[in-house]
């Protein structure tokens, strides 16, 4: 773990999302050296699923040295926001550090302000433990990723850092590396255990997915035969699956070694699979002749829209779009297929 300096005493920290998980976190990180917390979220009282308001982290930032300021804020509304920094700059002169989810506007933003503010975007490398995590990602999720600790020490190396340290979009294991940082198994829920990459970095580290895979068979599907629907018209998911089958090759199929079906509703829905698992691959309707690996569930326009790259895999599945049981990393496995087959589509 990254040691604390205090080099933010006195320091006022603007975080949204800091009732819980990762903004939670880099709250208690910076507070250790004494900084003052803006908490700026919108839970107040007690969520049936989630732990944590704006309260209770009020009161564990001052239990562990920094000074708080609980302020309900929806990110979505303009002038919560105004009034949140009114009452930091009220309370605390002004804030100097200040974590947002806006990595669109980190370039922009590093050129406006060069000099004065730095900005810069933080990702994490793996999946990171979360209720949202949970939520998503269903039982024995947080044994493949790592704690929200990495994401509060990355944010923390960054915040030490001066003003001409910006425009950057830094990777928290490659940051904490740069402090000397040599064994990740500390921040691991589950220490050895094989680790998801984060959904929305390009580039996927092979090593980890050839862990997942060696690790055996994915957890059994749910087996709930129904009769199939009807033959289905021809549209464009029709379209879809030939022009993916007229791009499969040996050498996909050997990469990827995976069976996906596809649950869709809506207009020319029903159950489709893609065999990446046989010779040449194969593509069709109903469900395949193997048990699928990855079972996704979502609309027939999501599902054009993804794979004619018009809809990425990564924000259909945070959204809600589109619904995965079975093995994660095969699944990530298909989005890299799809960028591939996009300009066919």
């Amino acid at each position: 773990m990254l040691p604390n300096t205090g080099k933010l005493a006195g320091c006022t920290v603007f975080i949204t999302g800091a009732s819980r998980g990762i903004g939670k976190a880099i709250a208690l990180k910076a507070a250790k050296d004494g900084a003052n917390i803006v908490i700026a979220a919108k839970t107040t009282h007690p969520h049936p699923r989630l732990s944590g308001t704006i309260y209770t982290a009020a009161e564990e930032v001052e239990a562990a040295g920094g000074k708080a300021l609980p302020c309900v804020v929806d990110v979505r509304d303009e002038q919560q926001i105004n009034n949140a920094v009114e009452k930091a700059v009220e309370k605390f002169g002004a804030y100097t550090i200040a974590k947002y989810g806006m990595s669109m506007c980190v370039l922009g933003m590093a050129e406006e302000f060069k000099g004065e503010i730095a900005v810069n975007a933080l990702w994490p490398k793996t999946a990171i433990h979360t209720a949202a995590m949970d939520m998503l990602g269903g039982s024995g999720i947080e044994s493949q990723c790592r704690k929200v600790d990495i994401i509060a020490d990355a944010a923390y190396s960054i915040f030490k850092r001066p003003k001409t340290f910006t425009g950057n979009f830094v990777i928290d294991e490659n940051i904490l590396k740069e402090e000397g940082v040599e064994n990740f198994d500390l921040y691991a829920v589950k220490p050895g255990h094989p680790l998801i990459p984060d959904f929305f970095l390009d580039e996927q580290p092979d090593t980890i997915t050839k862990k997942m895979e060696s690790r055996g068979p994915p957890p059994e599907l749910r087996e709930e035969k129904s009769q199939p629907p009807p033959k289905p018209r021809s549209g464009a998911v029709e379209e879809t699956f030939r022009i993916v089958k007229d791009s499969l090759s040996d050498n996909m199929v050997k990469a990827t070694q995976a069976i996906y079906q596809f649950e869709l509703s809506g207009e020319d829905g029903g159950t489709w699979f893609l065999d990446l698992k046989s010779q040449g691959g194969n593509v069709g309707y109903g469900e395949p002749s193997d048990r699928a690996d990855v079972v996704m569930s979502m609309s027939t326009e999501d599902f054009v829209k993804m794979f004619s790259g018009k809809l990425k895999p990564t924000m259909a599945f945070m959204s809600g779009k589109l619904k995965i049981k079975g093995n994660m990393a095969l699944a990530i496995k298909l989005e890299k297929l799809m960028s591939q087959m996009n300009a066919k589509l």
